[in-house]
C-alpha cells in the first residue's frame, strides 16, 4: 500500500464530472490497483475513488505532479499535486480477514451443546440437519417429543423468518418428523421479524452469547 499526503486538486471525468479544489488530502494506492482520496473529516468514506481494474500513470516533464487513473470503461481520475507532504509504501501481505466473536456457527455450536436452554426436557437430534433446500441449523425435540427446527442468526430479520418458514414446509412433509414447529433464535430480533414469526406460529428467542459461554447468568432470556 502506498500512502501519499499531498495538497492536491482532483477531477473526475466519466459518466459525470466532479471537481475537488486544492486542499491537503490522503491518497491511498492499494495493491489491487484501487486509488482513493480521503479528507480528515469523513471517517472511512473517500471523497473520490477509482475501483480496480484500473491503471495509474504519473506524469513527467510538463505534466510532472499529475496522476491519471483510468479504468476499463475509460473513466479518468486526475490528481494534480501542488505539494507532496508525505510519500511512503508498505507491504501489508495477505490479510487473514475479520474473525468475529459470536458468529452464527459458534452460536449454533454453543446452543446445541446446551440445548436444554431452549426449554426443560429438550434433546438434540442433530446440527445442520440437511433438507432439499439447505441445512436446518438445529433439529431437536421438546419435552413432549415433538420436533423443533431452530434457525440461528446473529441479527434476526425478516429474511431469516422466511428461511425458517421454507424449512418448516419441507420438514412437515416428512411423516417421521411431523408435526414440526419452529424457533427463530438470534442475538437481536428486529420488531418486524418478531411480528412475522408470531403470525406464522414460530417462536422467538433472544440469545445471550456470554450466558451461552457460561460467562454470566446461566440461562437465556426468553421472550
Amino acid at each position: 500500500m502506498r500512502l501519499v499526503i499531498a495538497r492536491c486538486s482532483v477531477d473526475y471525468a466519466g459518466r459525470l464530472t466532479a471537481h475537488l479544489p486544492s486542499a491537503p488530502r490522503l491518497i491511498l494506492v492499494k495493491a489491487d490497483g484501487s486509488v482513493s482520496i480521503h479528507a480528515d473529516d469523513r471517517a472511512y468514506k473517500p471523497l473520490n475513488w477509482m475501483s480496480p481494474p484500473c491503471t495509474l500513470k504519473e506524469g513527467s516533464g510538463d505534466e510532472e505532479g499529475v496522476w491519471t487513473v483510468v479504468n476499463k470503461a475509460g473513466e479518468k481520475l486526475i490528481i494534480t499535486m501542488q505539494e507532496i507532504l508525505h510519500d511512503s509504501s508498505h507491504e501489508l501481505g495477505v490479510d487473514p480477514g475479520l474473525i468475529k466473536d459470536g458468529v452464527e456457527a459458534h452460536l449454533q455450536e454453543l446452543l446445541a451443546d446446551r440445548i436444554e436452554t431452549l426449554g426443560e426436557g429438550y434433546t438434540l437430534i442433530r446440527r445442520e440437519y440437511m433438507t432439499a433446500i439447505g441445512p436446518v441449523d438445529i433439529l431437536c425435540r421438546d419435552a413432549e417429543g415433538r420436533t423443533v427446527a431452530v434457525e440461528i442468526k446473529r441479527r434476526g430479520e425478516i429474511d431469516g423468518v422466511e428461511q425458517l418458514t421454507r424449512y418448516l414446509e419441507l420438514l412437515n412433509r416428512d411423516p417421521r418428523l411431523a408435526p414440526v414447529r419452529g424457533v427463530f433464535a438470534a442475538q437481536e430480533i428486529k420488531p418486524q421479524a418478531r411480528v412475522l414469526a408470531t403470525d406464522r406460529g414460530i417462536g422467538c428467542q433472544v440469545l445471550d452469547y456470554d450466558a451461552l459461554r457460561g460467562i454470566e447468568d446461566d440461562k437465556l432470556r426468553l421472550f
